[in-house]
């Protein structure tokens, strides 16, 4: 990685201004899952540590540019201070005269959170005044910390726009997720695989072509698998599909000759339901009417012997339904597949696919649990992350 981290920079006695990524379920005004608290943990320690006081933002849910009680990152902030063991400050404001004086008072050592910064409509825009106000806080000697992978595709204020005003170097979060995921785009560990899963094919062309290129195997699963049996001339019933998208998935499918691997069995039901009948068939015996649900064990077994010679897999998207039990078995199986292979570094990004391998109790196992969906597969892509862009080079 070649961007500068806090590591590269003094921090004693300054005030250090760190997106964070407490994006995090709420719940009766509680935390229900702190995993994202948790992986900032590293950054904000050694700031702590390190004689910074700390201003801390992130934005939660999509409030609409306005305050939103529901949204509010106050149970966050009391969360995070029962994690870190002092007081945390909370300014009920994003930017304005009692965020600035909070952020005043601020000394060595102590924590202060800014409220939902999408509680202005000029973080979503990059508002270069609201960018201003959010680097003032850390004052002249000031600088700018990006933890926030999961936001690093959007140019929102508080991810670029502060970058303008502050110098700017990666957290330890950050540095994580370039590290793995940049080995995936320079060198890859071979056989290097890549499973792809969930509803869209659309969302997901341009990493699918990516990684036609950088990977030896591209496994696909999921909903979008479907377009792809379509564009075989496959019956795939009422399954999802987008049509719009099956000259590509034809074009793919010609680019990726011997490369690309969709289902051989399916899981097929007679409705969209957890309680549906269901059966297991060849993806050449799809009836009208029913849908395809999740991969067969049939495919399993063959993406799992694939997997077996890899030395780097990455996976993004289930391979089926999987908040229906009776139609999870696909995505817990490559889960459960994943974990087994003690050669390969290991790499598993998306929520859906982060949720599935912790369900599947093997998240220990796998080597790197990336905390960004969207920006991992823009990431993988090829695509320039903006909050990546405007860090400091080494």
């Amino acid at each position: 990685m070649n961007k500068k981290t806090i590591r590269d920079v003094n921090v004693q006695g300054r005030k250090v201004l760190v997106r964070v990524d407490f994006n995090v379920p709420l719940k009766d005004g509680r935390v229900v899952d702190d995993t994202r608290i948790r992986a900032a943990m590293p950054t904000l320690q050694y700031l702590l540590d390190h004689g910074a006081a700390v201003i801390l933002m992130s934005h939660l849910g999509r409030p609409k540019g306005s305050p939103d009680p529901k949204y509010s990152l106050r149970p966050v902030a009391e969360h995070l201070a029962q994690l870190l063991g002092q007081a945390v400050r909370f300014a009920p404001e994003p930017v304005g005269p009692q965020a600035e004086a909070m952020a005043r008072d601020l000394r060595p050592g102590d924590v202060l959170l800014l409220e939902n910064t999408r509680f202005h409509p000029g973080e979503t825009k990059n508002d270069p005044e609201f960018a201003r106000q959010l680097a003032a806080l850390a004052g002249p000697e000031g600088l700018f910390v990006n933890d926030a992978f999961g936001t690093a595709h959007r140019a929102h204020a508080s991810v670029v726009g502060v970058a303008q005003y502050l110098p700017a170097v990666a957290g330890f979060l950050m540095e994580k997720e370039l590290t793995f995921l940049g080995r995936l785009l320079s060198q890859p560990d071979r056989p290097f695989i890549a499973i792809l899963g969930g509803a869209k094919i659309s969302d997901k062309i341009g990493v699918i072509r990516s990684l036609l290129v950088r990977a030896d195997r591209v496994l696909i699963g999921g909903g979008m698998a479907n377009t792809f049996l379509k564009a075989q001339g496959k019956e795939v019933g009422d399954s999802l599909v987008e049509d719009d998208a099956v000259p590509e998935a034809r074009a793919l499918l010609d680019a990726g000759e011997g490369k690309l691997f969709l289902p051989v069995d399916v899981v097929i039901a007679d409705r969209f339901a957890v309680d549906a009948a269901k059966r297991v068939v060849s993806v050449d015996e799809v009836s009208p009417g029913w849908r395809i649900l999740d991969i067969g064990p049939r495919t399993v077994a063959r993406f799992r012997e694939i997997c077996r010679e890899a030395r780097t897999v990455f996976w993004n998207g289930p391979m089926g339904v999987f908040e229906f039990p009776p139609f999870a078995e696909g995505t817990f199986a490559i889960a459960r597949a994943l974990a087994e292979l003690e050669r390969a570094v290991t790499i598993v990004g998306g929520g859906d696919s982060v949720a599935a391998v912790r369900q599947a109790n093997v998240a220990d196992k796998i080597t790197h649990i990336s905390t960004g969906g969207g920006a991992s597969l823009e990431f993988v892509e090829g695509k320039p992350l903006p909050g990546v862009e405007v860090l400091e080079d080494r």
